[in-house]
């Protein structure tokens, strides 16, 4: 009997760390500029396709052009975009389009403004209609009020293909646009977990310097899966590329996979 007794009380205290594992939050405490991670920019008058930049794969880039405002808003629209792309105005986020959603509306002053398209190939077509037409990033005219935008720059983000150890980490201060954060966290114990990113915008993350995979606040799914062999006793690190900067910097973990609400 005081042997069952006793690994009852073993059963018990494992299921109290793997709980207390799981449910334990992680605060991000610094940050990376995304400029470090900047590839070669190239010069356009129209905004070229990833392909034509060159980038057959997955990845991200940078568009960059000079708007002009006569009025207190504006609307932007592309004739294509493949696959997100997420629109800053000075810094600041504006929204998101898709080759679903061409257009986008939003106020500003009048003047000058510096415009920042962040676009993200999730991948190439592989069946259907679309198979020979697989082209990604922007495409064709960009309109801001109806004129067309012209001299873009266009740069490469090796977010994927970076080294994490290389990243110049400094503290958290307030920003808008996408950077890279990074958090800690302590294990007692090793086990599959997943990772809670409910209320975060759209990026990848890495755990103990090795990718995990990437979320989107569209996805059914709010968590990604952590495998036991990805994790340490004692501290772990985890590292987060955020596209669309809302403040958010608290992750957490859970013991089974979170979906949306």
């Amino acid at each position: 009997m005081k042997v069952l007794n006793n690994r009852i009380l073993l059963l018990l205290f494992s299921l109290f760390l793997v709980s207390s594992v799981s449910s334990q939050e992680i605060r991000m405490t610094e940050m990376a500029s995304l400029e470090q991670v900047y590839g070669e920019k190239q010069e356009s008058p129209t905004a070229l396709s990833m392909n034509d930049l060159g980038m057959d794969s997955g990845g991200y880039v940078l568009y960059e052009a000079e708007i002009t405002s006569t009025t207190e808003s504006g609307t932007l629209s592309i004739e294509n975009i493949r696959d997100y792309a997420a629109v800053y105005i000075d810094g600041h986020l504006k929204g998101g389009l898709t080759d679903e959603k061409k257009e986008l509306s939003f106020q500003l002053s009048s003047g000058k403004h510096l415009l920042q398209i962040y676009v993200e190939n999730i991948g190439r077509i592989t069946y259907g209609p679309e198979i020979l037409d697989n082209s990604k990033g922007l495409f064709g005219t960009v309109y801001f009020n109806e004129e067309e935008i012209e001299g873009w720059n266009m740069i490469p983000l090796q977010i994927k293909d970076c080294e994490m150890a290389v990243l110049h980490f400094t503290a958290i201060a307030p920003t808008e646009k996408p950077c890279f954060y990074k958090g800690k966290f302590l294990l007692d114990t090793l086990c599959e977990t997943h990772l809670n990113i409910s209320g975060w915008g759209m990026g990848e993350v890495w755990i103990n310097g090795s990718y995990m995979g990437t979320y989107w606040e569209e996805y059914p799914q709010q968590s990604i899966q952590i495998p036991a062999d990805a994790l340490a006793i004692g501290e772990n690190e985890v590292i987060v590329f955020e596209l669309k900067n809302n403040g958010k910097q608290i992750m957490s973990l859970s013991d089974k996979v979170v979906f949306k609400q």
